[in-house]
């Protein structure tokens, strides 16, 4: 953990109670004379240096050693439109594209996307807050959703799409947007819209699960 993400105003003097302090306490084994960083909710590029003073009645007692105003950003934007897929999937590769430094997610009902699918934004809000408290990213992943690609696509036309192509994609310098399918990937209208797009493949032979795919070329671009 590289800091603790409160939802308490970062005074002089802080106590942490309830889930926190378990997780301090309990799972951490932190103690007194420990020092600790901390991020408010309300002001979140502020981190704050901690020391414990005492740890009684089940709540930790801190004083304010420093602060500093410190944003931790990925170098690039990268926005990824994603056809739907099942939400546990991407729940699984969420904290990798977050810590990785993904800007923002479409998530587009493609032609073979299963309709009943549905996302829960509060949950993928809080496996991201735990991914920055973790990787010390100082932003969420925005998310947003498209009835299909062409509506994507006309907003976006400069967006990369990524399918079997003759094109492999080698310079990735200028690359800040790109679109990748869902399982079974596109279908043949769709294939006969993206004609007219950049359509570029991976330098591999095999064949890349959706999920993969997108952290596969949300690692080529962003590190």
């Amino acid at each position: 953990m590289i800091y603790l993400l409160v939802d308490e105003q970062l005074d002089e003097q802080l106590i942490i109670k309830g889930e926190n302090f378990k997780y301090l306490v309990k799972v951490r084994r932190h103690s007194e004379g420990d020092s600790l960083l901390f991020r408010s909710r309300k002001n979140i590029e502020e981190l704050v240096k901690y020391k414990v003073i005492s740890i009684e009645n089940r709540a930790m007692n801190l004083e304010k050693i420093s602060s500093v105003y410190q944003r931790v950003e990925a170098r690039k934007q990268l926005h990824i439109a994603w056809c739907v897929i099942d939400p546990k999937s991407v729940e699984k590769v969420l904290p990798s594209l977050n810590e990785i430094g993904v800007s923002q997610i479409s998530f587009i009902f493609c032609d073979r996307s299963q309709k009943n699918f549905k996302h829960d934004l509060k949950r993928f809000d809080r496996i991201l807050e735990t991914s920055m408290q973790q990787s010390g990213r100082t932003s969420k992943i925005v998310f947003d959703q498209y009835k299909s690609i062409k509506d994507f696509l006309e907003k976006f036309p400069d967006t990369k799409v990524f399918d079997f192509s003759d094109k492999t994609l080698d310079d990735v310098s200028d690359v800040q947007r790109v679109l990748i399918g869902c399982e079974g990937g596109f279908s043949e209208n769709e294939r006969t819209f993206l004609k007219s797009f950049d359509v570029c493949k991976f330098d591999t032979d095999l064949v890349l699960r959706s999920e993969s795919a997108v952290l596969a070329i949300a690692s080529k671009i962003l590190l």
